[in-house]
């Protein structure tokens, strides 16, 4: 019998803290903290949260009776850190720094490690992370634009498209390393990628291109785009707004929720159906893009995320790329199930993890 391993895992989120406490892939039990907004509002950055957070997580173990010192690991979801490749990681000293610093960005997966760090350290065991949205395999080619100035930068939802991945392998029956496949999130924001040999080597940075999704507006035409950035309508944090947050579907039918917008189209509205399939359609465009990144060698499309919920999102689509190659669905995005995993293939062996330098 293999040696099983009780593992923690801390997913922050803006307002809440999610944990999830495993006994390798089984949930024994999960929650998530709320935080109230007038709560956090005291805190002038993300990173001062951390002692509050960091109680309140304790506070929940001591009330649901779990012992740290029976865990063999934690893990923490991963923040905007530098630019890494993909894998699980030790939270070290480093990493801490940069966390606290918020090196790209403030964002409240910024505590993920540090909280993860944090109960380790007390337990005397390892916190890790596992495939934070700074993600960079990308290789040189792919980064280079007509504007000297601008290079394409890779973040993307790596942690939910680099677990899908891992599941494929299990489903073809192939080594993870050895597939070519195109992985596409379709959540708030959508991402596409081609990963090859276990590494993404071309992704489509959902807040700066690719296509519009239900809070983003993707790639927009670049001159109408400048001209209405000097028009003297928007000031900068307008038109940052406009474009991550109030894009995609919510400029155009006033809602993020897939599940309304197909409400309207099963009641006739033609408009919801036009803007919907117009999401697909880019979609669709995008994966036939990545797939020339590898000459149209693909052994697998997966489609993961909330939106893959839908059948008639991932049917459009679906019908477009199946050309491809074969399309698998893994519908939803397990974060503390994928965080688990990562730290398991260390435990387990399969992998050695990374430091963060």
């Amino acid at each position: 019998m293999h040696k099983q391993f009780k593992i923690l895992a801390v997913n922050p989120g803006s307002t809440s803290t999610k944990i999830g406490l495993f006994a390798d892939e089984q949930c024994l039990y999960e929650q998530t903290i709320r935080h109230e907004r007038a709560e956090l509002s005291q805190f002038a950055e993300i990173n001062h949260q951390y002692d509050f957070r960091l109680n309140m997580v304790e506070k929940t173990l001591r009330e649901q009776n779990v012992d740290i010192r029976e865990l063999a690991a934690v893990v923490g979801r991963g923040g905007p850190l530098k630019p890494i490749a993909g894998g699980t990681y030790l939270v070290n000293d480093r990493m801490c720094e940069d966390l606290r610093k918020g090196i790209q960005t403030q964002h409240a997966s910024n505590l993920g490690g540090l909280i993860a760090r944090g109960i380790a350290d007390k337990a005397g065991i390892p916190a890790f992370i596992v495939d934070p949205v700074s993600v960079d395999e990308m290789e040189p080619l792919a980064k280079i634009t007509g504007v000297p100035e601008i290079s394409r930068r890779s973040l993307f939802h790596a942690l939910n498209l680099k677990a899908a991945a891992h599941r494929a392998a299990i489903e073809l029956k192939v080594s993870y390393e050895r597939l070519t496949m195109i992985m596409v999130h379709l959540g708030g924001g959508i991402s596409v990628g081609v990963q090859s040999q276990g590494k993404m080597i071309d992704v489509a940075n959902p807040n700066e291109s690719g296509p519009f999704s239900p809070e983003r507006a993707g790639a927009v035409p670049t001159g109408d785009l400048v001209k209405l950035c000097y028009a003297g309508v928007y000031s900068l944090a307008e038109m940052q707004k406009k474009l991550i947050g109030n894009g995609g579907l919510v400029a155009h039918l006033g809602t993020s929720d897939g599940r309304e917008i197909e409400a309207r189209i099963a009641a006739g509205d033609r408009q919801a159906a036009l803007i919907y399939e117009a999401m697909a359609y880019q979609v669709a465009k995008e994966i036939g893009a990545m797939a020339t990144v590898v000459s149209g060698d693909v052994d697998a499309i997966v489609l993961t995320g909330g939106l893959a919920h839908s059948q008639l999102l991932t049917g459009w689509i679906t019908k477009r790329v199946d050309y491809l190659g074969k399309v698998l669905v893994y519908p939803g995005e397990d974060e503390l199930m994928a965080l688990v995993e990562g730290t398991l293939r260390v435990l387990r062996q399969e992998e050695t993890a990374r430091e963060y330098d």
